[in-house]
């Protein structure tokens, strides 16, 4: 292997038996391997056919394979994609070519995929053509929906692992190996050494992808049935669907319809993505590839419905599982004029990430808006820098929570509600606990592989987190898998990153859905000048009241601007205040004119500037920044 390998990636291609979107610590996949399709064809052909239309009936079933590559946040996805875009000749090789199939701008920033992209390949191998179509998925746990999704159009996927910088002094190719057996179940033997920055032993890849994932199950001579797996908006062409064809053929002029609308519409176009869209005559079963049919309204385009000629209707797909919003948040324009514009951004943006649930809400302070459902905290920052890069939105997100339930002991209520629990988005809608027999909090199973050597530090961050030990394993000699019971609400806001920081970067971190369990939760306002912010209204439990309010009007202490007059910031539980902190006030040196002379002309001049300030707290507005609200949630690092 050569010294010169910055990094070394451990690749399996692995069948989508039993893969759990997003939870990499528990999944388990089976490797099995296809006979490899060896046709002979008369020329060889790739994708440097430049921008001339490619003609898709040279690539019969048996010639397809349908793939997605995925791995933790920051494992090299999106560098091992360039390198084989660049080694198919879909893209020309330059020094410039990072991130490629990343085309948002938050992604860029960021330097993660927040969005699955699809690319088809033309590779070929032993004397034959091949259509290799690649979707590249994101890492990080909040977009695991994505992930999900991806692969109902796939029939295999690269598990992309990193090893560290294998020129370093703590390297350990073997153990790495040993572990994704014992973890995986995937033979040492079956991995693929490569350095995808260098692009060392990355063409290896493609011809396994071709020897061991199996071609798709369909065929031109079924009626027309495909997948919509993923779909945009174009402000002049209208929704651009993302398909995956399971059966006949489609081209442009064909009427098609929709399986959950019944609208027919009328095919305008084909094509397959070579990052960018590239149209072409027809589209055939096996193959992935984009349709538009002058869909102008976003509901129009709902993800998982199935395409069918309108004339031949084919029993629908069953789609996929609704996503579950692990976190909420309200959202309003800072100006109510736009609101109608932010219907309409929220509405195409929904479209394109359709993880996201949206219910109408209004605020007393801010007016009319929504409440937003998400993934996860980034999910939600994401989302959020999305409307405002992507549609110019200017928004305000209030504090962050989580879902709770309450079993209701009135019977006046359950007759209101129709049910005895009922589920509280809005911390506002809390109810009293003279109206509740039990209160219920969200809890996930969460899973953690670490180096032995922060135990200590792992098992003291969890019990802040008013966690539950389930299980202690050593995969190895050197490294350990945790599994504890979490209420969601202790880790959606900045447990990974704590988990991140005490470990050096070497922890990982995954999760999924336990239920609910009963807690003793209460509701904790703060107050600014005695005045009850509602964007801020928390849910916590009743131990930990108290350090909770009073890192809440810390932060809040250093994110309000200092006004003319005194802010009194309070934390409070029904009518008992908890914790305070004081924004102090702009003061002026009323007494630099005083050069002497009797001690009551100063006193006169401070007691007349004490009761100005005592007027100008009683009618000033405390204006809390917008990006307030997620600030003041996230905990300093933990010790």
């Amino acid at each position: 292997m050569s010294a010169l390998m910055k990094r070394a990636l451990w690749l399996a291609v692995c069948l989508k038996r039993s893969y759990h979107a997003g939870i990499f610590s528990s999944l388990h996949l089976g490797l099995e391997k296809s006979p490899g399709h060896r046709i002979t064809f008369l020329r060889r052909y790739s994708s440097e056919t430049g921008k001339d239309t490619v003609d898709m009936s040279l690539f019969p079933v048996e010639n397809i394979r349908n793939f997605s590559i995925v791995a933790h946040v920051d494992h090299g996805k999106s560098t091992l994609a360039d390198r084989l875009l660049e080694i198919t000749g879909t893209i020309a090789k330059t020094d410039h070519n990072k991130q490629v199939l990343d085309k948002l701008q938050v992604e860029r920033e960021r330097g993660i995929t927040v969005k699955a992209q699809t690319a088809s390949l033309i590779y070929n191998h032993k004397g034959t053509n091949y259509l290799l179509n690649l979707i590249d998925t994101p890492g990080h746990v909040d977009f695991s929906y994505e992930v999900s999704r991806s692969l109902s159009a796939c029939q295999g996927v690269l598990l992309v692992v990193d090893a560290n910088e294998i020129d370093l002094k703590n390297a350990d190719p073997e153990r790495v190996e040993n572990q994704i057996e014992t973890v995986f179940d995937i033979p040492k033997g079956d991995c693929i050494r490569i350095s995808a920055k260098l692009g060392t032993n990355v063409e290896r890849i493609l011809q396994e992808v071709i020897e061991r994932i199996p071609p798709p199950s369909a065929s031109t001579q079924d009626p027309l049935k495909a997948l919509v797996f993923d779909s945009t908006f174009d402000h002049y062409r209208g929704v651009i669907a993302n398909i995956a064809l399971l059966g006949g053929e489609v081209c442009k002029g064909q009427r098609i319809a929709s399986a959950h609308t019944k609208k027919v519409y009328e095919v305008n176009e084909v094509g397959i993505l070579k990052p960018n869209e590239q149209p072409t005559h027809k589209l055939y079963a096996g193959q992935v590839g984009y349709l538009i049919a002058g869909m102008k309204e976003v509901k129009e385009a709902q993800i998982g419905d199935t395409i069918y000629l309108h004339n031949q209707p084919v029993e629908p797909l069953p789609g996929f599982k609704s996503a579950k919003p692990m976190v909420f948040a309200g959202m309003y324009p800072v100006d109510q004029s736009e609101y109608n514009n932010l219907k309409s951004a929220v509405e195409k943006l929904t479209l394109n990430d359709s993880s996201v649930s949206v219910h109408r809400d209004s605020s007393l302070a801010l007016g009319a808006g929504w409440r937003l459902g998400f993934l996860g905290l980034l999910h939600m920052e994401v989302f959020n820098q999305r409307l405002e890069q992507e549609y110019n939105a200017s928004v305000i997100l209030t504090a962050p929570t989580v879902p709770y339930k309450a079993v209701l002991s009135s019977a006046k209520l359950i007759k209101e509600h129709g049910k005895e629990v009922i589920t509280i988005i809005n911390p506002d809608k809390f109810p009293d606990k003279s109206v509740v027999a039990e209160y219920l909090e969200p809890t996930v199973l969460g899973t953690i592989i670490a180096p032995d050597e922060y135990i200590g530090k792992i098992i003291s961050l969890c019990q802040t987190r008013r966690a539950i030990q389930k299980d202690l394993i050593y995969i190895d000699d050197h490294r350990v898998m945790i599994k504890y019971f979490f209420p969601l609400n202790e880790i959606v806001v900045d447990f990974y990153d704590a988990l991140k920081s005490l470990s050096s970067g070497y922890a990982s971190f995954d999760y999924e859905d336990a239920g609910y369990q009963p807690a003793d939760l209460i509701k904790m306002d703060i107050l600014l000048n005695g005045n009850p912010v509602e964007e801020l209204i928390t849910i916590v439990h009743k131990d930990k009241a108290y350090t909770v309010g009073k890192a809440l009007c810390e932060r809040l202490k250093d994110v309000i601007p200092r006004q003319l007059f005194e802010i009194a910031i309070q934390a409070a539980v029904g009518k008992k205040v908890i914790a305070r902190e004081t924004v102090k006030a702009y003061r002026k040196n009323v007494l630099a004119k005083c050069y002497g002379g009797d001690i009551t002309r100063k006193m006169k001049l401070l007691k007349q500037q004490a009761e100005g300030k005592k007027k100008l707290r009683k009618i000033g507005n405390v204006e809390v920044p917008k990006d307030a609200f997620i600030s003041v949630l996230k905990r300093q690092t933990d010790k």
